[in-house]
């Protein structure tokens, strides 16, 4: 019996859950989901530019669990780009960091964290 992965640490969950193309109502089959720690690992390293080291200690994991998830999530991209299926980022192994997470606790993730909770800069 394989042992039970490891839960991912995430920063926030992304606001915007569904992606596709312009003006056309997906069906089931033209809807891949994308779990919230492929949806993190994208984030980390396409968007903040972590390299994959940096994104596993973000995320807590191995840095092999880290390239297995992005790798996994790529190909979800690319699937859906080529034949315009739309993505729902939903679901997967993690845990939503909290309030005080070292990793997390940069200076402009806690100024939005005050927009968000107080609906304006303070």
């Amino acid at each position: 019996m394989p042992r039970p992965s490891k839960p991912r640490h995430v920063c926030w969950l992304p606001d915007e859950r569904r992606f596709g193309p312009y003006g056309r109502r997906g069906q089931i089959a033209d809807v891949l989901v994308m779990s919230v720690d492929e949806y993190e690992t994208i984030r980390l390293i396409d968007h903040e530019g972590f390299d994959q080291e940096q994104a596993a200690k973000q995320m807590q994991v191995a840095r092999t669990t880290v390239q297995r998830i992005y790798v996994d999530a790529r190909k979800k991209l690319a699937e859906a780009l080529v034949r315009g299926k739309q993505i729902v980022i939903d679901g997967g192994n993690y845990v939503l960091c909290g309030r005080n997470c070292d990793p997390c606790d940069w200076p402009e993730r806690r100024k939005l964290r005050r927009q968000n909770q107080f609906g304006n800069e303070e």
